[in-house]
């Protein structure tokens, strides 16, 4: 029997019994090797991701899962990503990858996706097609280039009943972990993150980059926060963002000088440093244990106020500074 024939006859009887059709199917992927697409060939990240995987050993938590198909169409438009296209679809071929001429075709031969293209602007169309093909899937940073988008995006996630989960590596850099758990340092009082913060011009100024600092800021302070100011100069920005709980939390975005990924999470019985870069591995293994689970790590409300966060901080800036109301900028965009 094909094997997806198999897999959707084991998950129809398994429903008929009562148990979640999506454990079912993965207890029926079992039998064979779970593959993988890649949407979008024009970022370092489509590469570096299949490797790892690819590359995984047997005791390894990525073990069973292997990047099988890609797509290389990302951007069209951005020519530091359009570029990249050509040079990284002959690397990901290296990995034993069959790059498909079409979005469509690629879908009918994975069973989950990593949604890589580094432009935002076409996630939406793209995540409609996997969610229509009923494909778990990843998005990469950012999930899209507007929050309006963001929101559509989970909103037809919810309608096709599809899993999806989006996240920057830094969430998972064991030393923010570390200080996030509580273990080290207790409750977190506050944190100050901070990272590069290029600009692109076709997105929200930290959609493109910032993100990863913000995303560190959020895995430290978790949601809930209420209002954000920005002070912003030519090569520099600075948001302060106020939670419900009456903590602080700041993020730096770096555009001149030089440029990293760190911070200071502050707690009941300590302080750390948290925000650096550890590394992809630690954001591929939680990709893989979403595949298996069906249950993203990160919430959709919390995704949706960290885009909500970066979008407020565009507002405060254009009205010099003052506070903007996350709620509000949620509202608007249909959250």
């Amino acid at each position: 029997m094909d094997r997806r024939k198999f897999i959707k006859s084991s998950v129809s009887t398994g429903v008929a019994l009562g148990v979640s059709p999506y454990l079912l199917q993965i207890q029926a992927m079992d039998i064979t090797e779970k593959s993988i697409g890649v949407i979008g060939l024009d970022t370092s990240h489509s590469v570096a991701f299949s490797k790892i995987i690819n590359q995984a050993t047997g005791d390894s938590p990525l073990a069973g899962f292997r990047v099988t198909h890609a797509y290389s169409q990302g951007s069209m438009d951005i020519e530091s990503s359009v570029s990249r296209i050509p040079g990284y679809t002959e690397e990901i071929k290296k990995l034993g990858v069959v790059v498909e001429s079409s979005l469509e075709s690629m879908l009918e031969k994975v069973d989950f996706v990593l949604l890589e293209t580094n432009d935002g602007r076409p996630h939406l169309a793209q995540a409609m097609k996997v969610f229509e093909a009923g494909k778990p899937v990843f998005i990469d940073k950012p999930v899209a280039a507007s929050l309006e988008d963001v929101v559509e995006i989970y909103k037809a996630a919810e309608k096709y009943k599809v899993p999806v989960f989006s996240s920057s590596s830094l969430r998972y850099s064991p030393t923010t972990q570390e200080a996030a758990s509580g273990k080290k340092i207790g409750e977190i009082l506050g944190a100050d993150t901070f990272s590069p913060a290029k600009l692109e011009p076709t997105h929200p100024d930290f959609y493109w980059y910032g993100i990863h600092g913000i995303e560190s800021l959020f895995t430290l302070m978790g949601k809930g926060c209420v209002q954000v100011r920005r002070i912003s100069t030519e090569g520099m920005d600075v948001v302060i963002g106020e939670w419900a709980d009456g903590k602080i939390g700041t993020f730096r975005g770096i555009r001149d000088g030089h440029q990293g990924y760190g911070g200071t999470a502050y707690g009941t019985t300590g302080v750390s440093p948290a925000g650096l870069y550890e590394g992809y591995e630690h954001l591929v293994i939680e990709i893989i244990r979403f595949f298996k689970t069906g249950v993203p790590p990160v919430s959709k409300a919390e995704t949706l106020e960290i885009y909500a966060f970066m979008t407020a901080a565009d507002v405060s800036k254009r009205k010099g500074g003052k506070p903007v109301n996350i709620a509000d900028v949620l509202k608007k965009a249909g959250g």
